[in-house]
């Protein structure tokens, strides 16, 4: 794994860690906000997709090693396009996974990016200001504390103001004309399901949704469902190809 530094069009600086495994495949990891690139729970997704694929995971504006500051999605699909114009220079079938605000960016991206093999969006919001964020559900605030405790990471958040103009991944995901597969947890107290459902329906692309029925926020997904979640993702990339 190689961690690089590219440069967005509005000069920040995005870090990344670039698996390269010998695939012509890349998949891009996009964490979700107040995760990165480097936190136990991405490193084990990404080591998971790099039995398959060439993986590339990414610190959004505002986040781990990455500049800036987070912008809770007005801004932060430029640094996708820096990340997917690198990804584009060494693989010809690029693949992006997202996971919460990261899922809802993927959304965006691809809505104006027809290029792409395909999207995985993980527990994505529908609208920005319509996020649950139950912080105090169990459900919630259990994962953070007893398997995400990583102070050094939290204190590298850097957000800016959550009120910049954003568009809303519902206002768009009409628009995308490339394969997507939505992933939810039943559970979910954070961005609750109904999102990603509502997502879905709206989607006329070729799409596929998948409800965990004991799953709870994004990336607990995978690190709970590990081997279902990781095959059911592979079997779908692979049917894209």
């Amino acid at each position: 794994m190689n961690e690089l530094f590219l440069k967005t069009e509005d000069n920040i600086k995005i870090a990344i860690n670039h698996y390269q495994t010998g695939h012509d495949t890349v998949v891009i990891i996009c964490p979700g906000w107040f995760m990165t690139k480097d936190s136990r729970a991405f490193k084990t997704i990404a080591g998971n997709f790099a039995r398959n694929f060439d993986v590339i995971s990414m610190d959004f504006r505002g986040h781990g090693r990455s500049g800036g500051f987070y912008t809770f999605t007005a801004k932060e699909c430029k640094d996708l396009d820096t990340v997917v114009a690198y990804a584009s220079e060494k693989h010809n079938k690029i693949f992006i996974i997202g996971f919460s605000l990261g899922a809802g960016l993927a959304l965006m991206y691809a809505a104006g990016h027809s290029e792409l093999y395909g999207v995985i969006a993980v527990s994505p919001h529908a609208r920005f200001y319509g996020i649950e964020n139950h912080m105090w559900h169990p459900n919630a605030w259990i994962p953070t504390l007893f398997k995400k405790f990583e102070p050094s990471r939290w204190f590298s958040i850097r957000p800016a103001s959550p009120f910049l103009k954003k568009i809303n991944p519902i206002e768009i995901v009409d628009k995308i004309n490339v394969p997507v597969l939505f992933i939810a947890g039943a559970k979910d107290k954070t961005v609750y399901p109904h999102h990603t459902k509502e997502l879905f329906d709206k989607a006329l692309c070729d799409k596929s949704f998948k409800l965990y029925e004991n799953g709870i926020h994004a990336e607990d997904i995978f690190m709970d469902e590990k081997q279902d979640s990781f095959n059911l993702c592979d079997e779908w990339i692979k049917a894209q190809l």
